[in-house]
């Protein structure tokens, strides 16, 4: 669903992102993590086609990311704050960003999506100034549901939430990659990328210098290789 080939990306002098070479497969959770500027931010832009390769390439089920937005379709992107009209309800943000993608639900439809993305119908008609992050996150979620994306990329997802609200998330991603959806997961939660990802990768200074199975390693395993390897 998801591949760098030799991806980079340059400011100036300044290598943002050095020849990222991974693959992600539907129904897969890849968790990136590194320290601030290390390059999992850049991944994501360039997969989002936000911003454009200095060379290599970014590919989205076979599909190269191009400034057309092609891939745009198959997409959706969970920032680590989600955006939303706070004097909206859910249910409402949900029906307008649909809409906005091309996509019509039917109400009955728009509120079985929030209740897959975890967002209990007694808060569907709740204003959105009242919701906590984690409600936030369900709607945003709910919307990446909503236009049918099969890739959902999402900065630090978990920053902020409680640890109620944080298993919750880890739940209905495993969900969603269990019907196929893949999950490109940029992070600073060690102990939740173990937990909820399938492979996990340590990004340092533009390049990817570590990539495992989560099968293969314990939460304070890689908490260890982490602060080594930063």
């Amino acid at each position: 669903m998801l591949e760098a080939v030799n991806l980079s990306k340059k400011y100036g002098r300044h290598e943002a992102l050095i020849n990222l070479n991974l693959s992600v497969l539907p129904g897969e959770i890849f968790c990136l993590l590194g320290a601030n500027g290390a390059g999992k931010t850049t991944t994501i832009n360039l997969f989002l086609g936000f911003i454009r390769p200095t060379s290599g390439k970014a590919i989205i089920n076979g599909v190269e990311v191009n400034p057309r937005g092609t891939t745009h379709q198959m997409i959706a992107y969970i920032p680590e704050v989600v955006q939303l009209y706070g004097n909206m309800s859910g249910l409402e943000n949900l029906k307008f960003f649909s809409q906005l993608s091309g996509h019509q639900h039917t109400k009955n439809e728009l509120a079985a999506l929030l209740n897959k993305a975890g967002l209990k119908e007694e808060n569907h008609k709740k204003k959105l100034s009242s919701y906590s992050k984690g409600m936030r996150q369900k709607v945003g979620i709910a919307i990446a549901l909503s236009k049918g994306a099969q890739i959902i990329f999402m900065d630090e997802p978990t920053s902020g939430l409680d640890p109620h609200a944080t298993n919750e998330f880890t739940s209905t991603c495993k969900e969603l990659a269990h019907e196929g959806k893949s999950i490109f997961m940029a992070t600073h939660d060690i102990f939740n990328a173990v937990n909820v990802g399938n492979r996990i990768g340590i990004m340092k200074e533009g390049c990817l210098v570590y990539s495992t199975e989560t099968s293969n390693i314990s939460a304070d395993e890689m908490q260890a290789l982490y602060l080594k390897t930063i």
